[in-house]
């Protein structure tokens, strides 16, 4: 992930919550989820890798 271990985490963590406090830091991640799942949202439509497959099996009619 980014080339990031623990330790680099960990402090960046900790810079995070002396930058914008613990009350503020939620909501900053709910935002960023938020954003992401946008992004990948965008990213999606129109792929036709994510299109649901029709059926094409010739004699597979379900009213016969």
């Amino acid at each position: 992930m980014f080339g990031l271990g623990g330790n680099e985490l960990l402090v960046v963590l900790i810079i995070v919550l002396i930058l914008f406090g613990g009350a503020k830091v939620p909501q900053l991640m709910k935002g960023l989820g938020e954003g992401m799942r946008e992004f990948r949202k965008a990213t999606h439509d129109g792929d036709p890798a994510n299109e649901p497959r029709k059926s094409t099996i010739e004699g597979s009619d379900k009213n016969a």
